[in-house]
């Protein structure tokens, strides 16, 4: 059971890689990785913002501290010269506290000044590196669109595109039921023709014999009507046909046609 586990696991991770790789466009992971290269850069811009902020602070409050120092310092001499040696000392002292909290922010400013020229450098070196990332990125893209394009066209001359192929199968679908179609009908012909098959349509082909008893028909007709009219230019009744009257009929056509051939 356990194998047949990892096997489904293989192939489910094998298929599903297959459709992410036919899913995914090689412009678009390079538009997303430049996309967080900027805000990685972005980040640290802020970076060098926040120490030069903190630098910029630090040397407010040392200017104070030394502003203050001095202060302290010429107080002290003007006490000393009132002869208020106490009070100078006291000046004095608070003065020194004042140098000690100097001297600590002189270090950190230091520190943070180092910092943000680190920073600086950093930000400057991925500045570079993510315009470099962007004309690679653009001279990729180009290309990869350069050789979809070609890729097309080569499929679409060579007929193994899915578009070109579907146009293909459908072309040969409608020529093979053309040529079904016209197969059929071919048959069907020489079927009627040969008399395997009765054509209840009247207009089909017919026998031989059949041809000959329908002109010998169309033939009687024409001769009975060419009779009837020139028993009407001669003045008589039309003649009838002779199938419906009989000898008696007959014997009056002959009579007409007499007269006829008279006048």
């Amino acid at each position: 059971m356990s194998g047949v586990m990892k096997r489904m696991g293989m192939i489910f991770r094998a298929k599903a890689n297959k459709a992410l790789d036919r899913a995914e466009d090689p412009r678009e992971t390079l538009d997303y990785s430049y996309q967080k290269q900027l805000e990685l850069l972005q980040k640290v811009r802020r970076g060098v913002a926040d120490v030069a902020t903190s630098r910029k602070r630090l040397e407010l409050q040392l200017n104070q501290l030394q502003g203050q120092s001095a202060k302290l310092e010429d107080q002290g001499r003007k006490a000393l010269a009132l002869g208020r040696e106490d009070l100078a000392r006291e000046a004095l002292q608070r003065r020194s506290s004042l140098q000690q909290q100097v001297s600590d922010l002189e270090v950190q400013h230091q520190t943070l000044q180092g910092e943000e020229e680190k920073l600086t450098l950093a930000a400057q070196r991925l500045q570079a590196k993510v315009d470099a990332f962007r004309t690679k990125k653009e001279t990729i893209k180009a290309t990869y669109t350069a050789a979809q394009a070609q890729t097309r066209i080569a499929e679409s001359f060579s007929g193994i595109s899915e578009e070109m192929s579907d146009v293909g199968l459908a072309i040969q679908r409608a020529e093979d039921k053309t040529a079904q179609l016209q197969a059929r009908a071919g048959a069907i012909d020489e079927l009627l023709a040969s008399g395997a098959l009765d054509d209840h349509s009247g207009i089909g082909p017919k026998d031989d014999i059949q041809a000959e008893l329908d002109r010998l028909s169309g033939g009687t007709d024409v001769e009975l009507e060419l009779q009837r009219m020139k028993a009407e230019l001669a003045g008589g009744s039309p003649a009838k046909p002779a199938i419906e009257g009989g000898a008696g009929d007959a014997a009056h056509q002959q009579q007409n046609q007499h007269r006829f051939d008279k006048n």
